[in-house]
Order: structure tokens, then C-alpha cells, then sequence
């Protein structure tokens, strides 16, 4: 994944490359309907007659979070325009609201004036085709709309609430760059709407003496009323008490993590950000996405934005065992309702349940058709889902899952073997690159039959449980 800072809250992603441009945005799956295709939001800033866009050369750029938490520490720095500027940004851990800080110092003996261009490149649901831009006046507030996925645009200063400009028009298309470039002699074009490929380009203007505070941010609902609803909550809160409170929030829940004892300070930090890194990555509905970046896209037209069963096994059991049960369940709950009618999963699936796409055939060399699966994925569910049992002995979730999921994963493991050397059919390995009896398959197998088996002692099964073992 390589992407420097993602930030979410499991509804809603919000990504950065190493300039600190926002690359990816995803709503209201994570891993679903990428809202950029990875087209890059430009963040500029104006200082006494000159422009500079923050992925220039010009600029010094340190990208962190702050210590344990999903809040970014941005420092951006350039000594041309005499400003530095400390940037934190967060995703709201219930609203779906991206929200970002700026806090300026001053590097000149004197006053300035300072803009700052805020660029949107939506595809709002992964095209650029027949989307829609207004600046709503009421608020001074721009929206981004295409059905049913709204986008609201705003900011403040201390002064001032709402934006200070805007300019919206056509990207994309016919050889138009877009509004950034309208940004460029300081001064937007308010051009009040436009549709199809469009983009937009917002301003906060700042005064700074020798410091000085702006906010910014992009809220994501369902229709018109959600997303200025979401705006009024803003203006209610508070933009530093939703900075505080998601602060707050993400300390709190890494805290409960279960490192070794011992653990030097260095490196249980680094366990740390790793959890929450990873917890961008996973959709509140259960699904544990391989990586979330459009930079695949330029050379296969696809992503990593999928639920492998084999991936989210193996980072559900890595979680089960820093102690997040909560998020786990949620996996295993999803994989239950995943499973297919013969007891296997497919290749791999999008975040919100559906089948992925799949480069595995269903005919085989013989004209015969052949499962296009692998059977780790299978397997490596009961195994994870074992290990969670045994860690939390909670016996009435998995009671929810045991005929769902259990009992029809274990059949299928039970069944699809050869007959003459028992060991599972052929299948494709963890790699995808070929078709075989494959040891870690194999592997996987044995130890998703001894898991199997292992439930249906508990549930009293011992019939079933006598045939896995066996089978394994």
C-alpha cells in the first residue's frame, strides 16, 4: 500500500501520497466506489502575489500522525513564501466527515496575506461522467453530487465561517486542465455550477501576523439534507472539539493493545501504528481490504481493493490476538454469509459482499468445468475462527455461525479430496500463478478440517467431528 497517510473510520477513507495530495477518497465502503481513481487533490497556497502547489519542489514536507492516534502531524514549509504551515487532518470516528487544520507561522518581519486553494478532482463513483458542482450561498459551501453520493466543501477561518471563493468547471475533457489553474494569479473565477467532467477549486483566505488558524472540510451523505446537515454539526461542534474528540478516540483505542512484555518503546509504538493502520483498511461491514491505492489501476485496470478470505483470515487472527474481538466478528460474521451453497468461498470479493473480479477459469484443460478457487481461503477462516474461540470462548457467536459457516466449510473440506490418496482436489495456490495439489494448501486444509473438528465437539457432533479428523 503506498500511500503515506490513510485516514478513516471504516465508512470513509481518505488517502495521501508522499506530496501530501489526497489520492484516494472512498465512501461509503471502504475499498468501494473511490470517489478520485487516484487523480490527485492539489492543495495550494498564495502568498503575496505568488502560488505555489505543496508537491512543488519548493516545499519542505514532513508526513506523521501524531503519537498513537488516526490524527495526521503534516509540516509543510517554504522559505520562497515565508510560511510553514502544521497540518492535521482526521476522519470523524461516527460522522463521515474529513476534516483538516491548518495552523500558519508567520517566517517575514511583517503581515501577510495568505490563500489558500483547495482542488477537487472527483470521479464520484469511480466515473467523471455526469457529475454536478454548485457553490451554495447560504453556507458558502460548494457540494460535489452524482446520485446518490454527496460531497459538501467548506471551511472556516477565525474570522469567518464558509468559504472565502470558489470556481467550478469542466476537467478532463477537450484538453481543459481544470480550476486549479484558474488559482494561479490568485483569483477564482466563481463560476456558480457546472456537469459532467468537472472539477472545482475553493479559497480560504488568512491573514497572518505571526500566526494564524484555518479549517477545511469535505463531508460525505447520501443526499442534499445529509450533507448540510453534516455541515450544521460542524458549526454545533466545533471543528477543535471533532479534532479532540477523534484524538481522543483512536488513543483510547489502541490502548487495549497486547504486545510482548518488554516491548522497547520504539517498537511497541510501531506495533501501534501498524494496528491503526490497519484499521483504515477494514470496512465497518465486516470486510478486511488487501490495500486500497489506485496506482494499480495504470498498468491492470484493477485494484487490491478486495476481500481475500485467505487475507482477512490471517489479519483477523493477528487482530484477535492484539485482543480487537469487535472487528474481527464482524469478518467472520460477513464470511458467513459469503460462503457459496457448496461450502467454499470464491477468489475474492468487493467490500460489500459481492463477487470480486477473477482471473480464475472455470473450465479446465480437459473442457471440464473446475472450481475457480483456492482452497486455503476455505481452510484459513475455520482455522482464524478457531483460534478466536479459543481466546474468547464465545460460545454464543459462534453458535451464530455454526451451521452458517462451520458445518458447511467443514463438508466441503471433507468432500473435495481424491479418492484414491485423500488429499484435497486441485486448486489454485496462495499466489494465484498456478493449479495443483499445493503443500501449503494441503497445509491449510488439514488445518481447517482440525478446527472444523474441533467445533463440532463443542455442539456435541461427533460424527462429524470423527470425519474431519479423519479426512485431516
Amino acid at each position: 500500500m503506498p500511500r503515506d497517510l490513510p485516514i478513516g473510520n471504516g465508512n470513509m477513507l481518505v488517502a495521501f501520497d508522499d506530496k501530501y495530495q489526497i489520492r484516494e477518497f472512498f465512501y461509503p465502503y471502504v475499498g468501494q466506489a473511490n470517489h478520485t481513481l487516484g487523480v490527485p487533490f492539489r492543495f495550494g497556497v498564495w502568498v503575496d502575489g505568488k502560488l505555489s502547489w505543496v508537491n512543488e519542489d519548493s516545499w519542505t514536507r514532513r508526513l506523521v500522525y501524531e503519537p498513537d492516534t488516526l490524527v495526521t502531524e503534516v509540516t509543510l514549509t517554504n522559505q520562497a513564501l515565508g510560511i510553514s504551515i502544521i497540518c492535521r487532518d482526521c476522519v470523524d470516528f461516527e460522522l463521515n466527515l474529513y476534516l483538516r487544520k491548518l495552523e500558519f507561522t508567520n517566517l517575514r518581519d511583517h503581515p501577510q496575506e495568505v490563500r489558500l486553494y483547495f482542488h477537487h478532482a472527483f470521479h464520484i463513483g469511480g466515473s467523471s461522467e455526469g457529475d454536478t458542482a454548485y457553490f451554495y450561498p447560504n453556507d458558502r459551501s460548494l457540494r460535489h453530487y452524482k446520485g446518490n453520493y454527496w460531497f459538501l466543501v467548506s471551511g472556516m477561518t477565525d474570522r469567518v465561517w464558509g468559504l472565502s471563493s470558489y470556481s467550478i468547471g469542466t476537467a478532463r475533457h477537450k484538453g481543459s486542465e481544470g480550476t486549479w489553474r484558474d488559482a494561479e494569479d490568485g483569483v477564482l473565477g466563481r463560476n456558480a455550477i457546472a456537469q459532467g467532467s468537472i472539477d472545482s477549486t475553493v479559497a480560504i483566505h488568512v491573514k497572518v501576523d505571526r500566526t494564524a488558524t484555518a479549517w477545511y472540510w469535505i463531508g460525505a451523505a447520501q443526499d442534499q439534507y445529509e450533507v448540510q446537515d453534516l455541515n450544521e454539526k460542524v458549526r454545533e461542534m466545533g471543528p477543535e472539539s471533532i479534532l479532540r474528540r477523534v484524538r481522543a478516540y483512536w488513543r483510547q483505542w489502541v490502548s487495549h493493545d497486547h504486545p510482548h512484555p518488554g516491548l522497547p518503546d520504539e517498537l511497541r509504538a510501531f506495533y501501534r501504528r501498524s494496528l491503526l493502520v490497519m484499521r483504515t483498511q477494514i470496512d465497518n461491514r465486516g470486510a478486511i481490504l488487501a490495500a486500497n491505492d489506485s496506482d494499480s489501476l495504470e498498468y491492470s485496470r484493477d485494484s487490491y481493493s478486495y476481500l481475500w478470505p485467505r487475507d482477512g483470515a490471517l489479519v483477523a487472527h493477528s487482530l484477535d490476538m492484539a485482543g480487537y474481538h469487535d472487528v474481527t466478528g464482524r469478518f467472520f460474521s460477513l464470511a458467513s454469509r459469503l460462503l457459496a451453497p457448496g461450502g467454499y468461498f470464491m477468489h475474492k470479493y468487493n467490500p460489500d459482499g459481492s463477487v470480486g473480479s477473477s482471473w480464475h477459469p472455470w473450465t479446465g484443460t480437459d473442457g471440464m468445468v473446475q472450481l475457480p478457487i483456492q482452497e486455503d481461503e476455505t481452510a484459513l477462516v475455520l482455522y482464524a475462527l478457531w483460534h478466536r474461540y479459543e481466546m474468547c470462548r464465545d460460545i454464543d457467536f459462534v453458535r451464530t455461525l455454526y451451521s452458517t459457516l462451520i458445518e458447511r466449510a467443514g463438508d466441503f473440506l471433507l468432500g473435495y479430496r481424491d479418492l484414491r490418496t485423500g488429499l484435497p482436489e486441485p486448486s489454485w495456490d496462495l499466489w494465484e500463478e498456478r493449479r495443483g495439489i499445493l503443500l501449503f494448501s494441503v497445509a491449510a486444509t488439514w488445518a481447517g478440517l482440525q478446527a472444523a473438528a474441533n467445533f463440532a465437539d463443542i455442539f456435541g457432533d461427533t460424527d462429524r467431528a470423527f470425519r474431519y479428523r479423519t479426512a485431516a
